[in-house]
């Protein structure tokens, strides 16, 4: 009998062993895996004895009558229910119905100004991709390297960081299946990939020391078992991969905490910074995580939170009934880079469920931050379709859009994709009055019709001018091609501002050359020292004399030509 009750243990104690290993649960009571898994725990236990004891009964070798084995049997069902009554009064006492003012306390909110916050927008700073697009990038790169394709697969991370002050996303790569995970494992996963979302460049890093903790990693190198094994307590939520400053690739795990009773209000309460490569691991506080990391709350976190601050801002009776005053996200969110950190953006509407938005709400993905906007005007989703509808004989599908400053307007940026998913056209549309919608084959073509169309409407007060303006001799000249069109930069004498115009805008640009005598006819001022010119008079009569001729509008001093060589540098791309 002593050899039974000990096989029955200790295989009791190995398939426990193994649902521990399997499953990954924290050990801790504020998890509600941790409660139902235990549960199971005592279930499997009870399965296994139950086998013994009727296996002891026909073999008519048990010494215990039957009776006195009901009553132990008794008091394990006892326990297996009040562990179910301590969790469903947990979780009764952790709701939103008892304890809704410190569900909308969970996240504090700051009224701020769109054009303080939100400067006008620099294109090669905004991320142009979704992470659909990123992915069919990725893919396309990943195939084009006949030593990886066969043995790794790019993995499905896409993390959005600022890299640079770039927007980017990175993915690592992954084990094609299990034997390639057994033939490659004592190398690692030897690099990560990199997508540059605003250039949409697509760049195969490859690493000195290849990746040993991974997700596609079996035992104990596995990304979930290496860290539960070294924090058993920890409340992991999602895993997020970024590299730092110097490239360097780190699974940033983010570690959750109940803030209201036993089961409610999901906080972050710090992470682990986990080096992907050599496995060196540390916890940092959330007010201590560096700042080259940039995500530590999720968007489903944060939305979440939002959303119990708008809903339950009067109650937990009002936002069932009266709803007065109950504000919600819309069906969606996306990505802004601000001062080196990455932002969630979604739209505020109403609980009733009208098309229209009442502001919108940026929050920190690294602090929790929160700063609502209030604007008035179309949804997202509204948006998306009122671009569609620009295009809808060509049968493109709207991205989720973009938040953006254009020339001190609130406006929704979009990618129009065809079936295949590639990027074919781009849109902008005026989020007070979406019926604005500008299409253009580029960013730049799209950008001066949207301006164009504010200026018709009325929006803007920055119209083109007609008449001559500038003049003087050429002091040097640049052409670049952005987007498959050839722009052409000059400046020009007794001016610091620097002029663009598009070759396809005035082909008599392509004759300009340094120490030529110019007319520009047709501009707009523009920010950061550049002038936008529609048309231009190239004189060159061999003598460098500029010809006097009234200017039409005042120059400033404020651009300096130290700006406008810094914008040289930054906005331009080279061909």
């Amino acid at each position: 009998m002593k050899k039974n009750k000990f096989v029955s243990i200790a295989f009791t104690l190995i398939v426990w062993f193994l649902m521990f290993y399997s499953a990954l649960p924290a050990i801790n009571v504020q998890s509600q895996e941790f409660w139902s898994f235990a549960i199971s725990l005592i279930v499997v236990a009870v399965v296994i004895n139950s086998y013994s004891l009727i296996k002891s009964v026909v073999e008519n070798k048990e010494a215990i009558p039957m009776r006195e084995r009901l009553k132990q049997f008794k008091k394990v069902i006892i326990v297996v229910f009040a562990l179910l009554i301590v969790y469903g009064g947990g979780t009764l006492l952790s709701s939103p119905i008892l304890r809704a003012s410190a569900y909308k306390n969970l996240i504090t909110v700051q009224a701020s100004d769109f054009n303080d916050d939100i400067k006008e927008v620099n294109y090669s700073q905004i991320p142009l991709l979704d992470k659909d697009s990123a992915a069919l990038l990725s893919e396309r790169k990943m195939g084009s390297m006949i030593d990886m394709v066969s043995q790794y697969e790019v993995s499905n991370f896409y993390t959005q960081i600022n890299y640079k002050e770039k927007p980017m996303r990175v993915t690592p790569l992954e084990y094609g299946s299990v034997v390639k995970w057994l033939t490659n494992r004592n190398t690692g996963i030897p690099a990560y990939v990199q997508i540059d979302m605003a250039s949409q460049d697509v760049e195969l890093i490859k690493l000195d020391n290849g990746i040993k903790i991974s997700p596609s990693e079996h035992f104990g190198r596995n990304l979930d078992r290496f860290l539960r094994f070294r924090y058993p307590t920890a409340m992991f939520r999602s895993k997020n991969f970024e590299v730092d400053d110097n490239g360097t690739p780190f699974w940033i795990c983010p570690v959750a905490t109940k803030k209201i009773g036993l089961f409610g209000g999901t906080d972050i309460k710090g992470a682990v910074l986990l080096n992907a490569i050599t496995g060196e691991h540390q916890y940092y506080d959330v007010s201590e995580v560096p700042t080259w990391v940039d995500k530590v709350y999720d968007a489903d976190l944060l939305v979440q939170q939002y959303n119990y601050f708008g809903i339950l801002t009067n109650g937990y009776i009002n936002s069932i009934f009266g709803q007065r005053g109950c504000l919600q996200t819309t069906e969606g969110y996306n990505y802004i880079a601000l001062e080196d950190d990455v932002w969630v953006y979604t739209g505020i509407t109403s609980v009733t469920g009208d098309e229209s938005i009442v502001g919108f709400v940026l929050m920190n993905q690294r602090t929790k931050e929160t700063k609502y906007y209030q604007i008035s005007g179309a949804k997202e989703i509204s948006a998306m379709r009122s671009a569609e509808g620009q295009v809808q004989h060509l049968g493109y599908l709207a991205t989720f859009p973009l938040l953006l400053n254009v020339g001190g307007e609130p406006s929704y940026f979009l990618a129009l994709k065809d079936e295949a998913g590639l990027v074919k056209k781009y849109a902008m549309v005026n989020i007070e009055k979406y019926q604005i919608v500008a299409i253009g084959d580029s960013i730049s073509e799209c950008d001066k019709n949207y301006k164009a169309l504010l200026t018709d409407s009325g929006i803007t007060t920055a119209p083109i001018k007609e008449e001559s303006g500038y003049s003087g001799v050429i002091e040097d000249v640049w052409n670049v091609v952005i987007d498959g069109n050839t722009y052409y930069y000059f400046q020009i004498s007794n001016y610091n501002q620097l002029f663009e115009i598009a070759a396809k805008e005035d082909i008599s640009v392509v004759k300009m050359s340094k120490g030529d005598k110019v007319v520009i006819q047709g501009y707009s001022e523009e920010k950061a020292g550049i002038i936008g010119i529609s048309s231009i008079q190239v004189i060159n009569d061999g003598t460098g004399t500029v010809e006097k001729i009234p200017q039409s509008v005042p120059l400033t001093d404020s651009v300096t030509q130290d700006s406008a060589e810094a914008v040289n540098t930054t906005n331009i791309v080279n061909p």
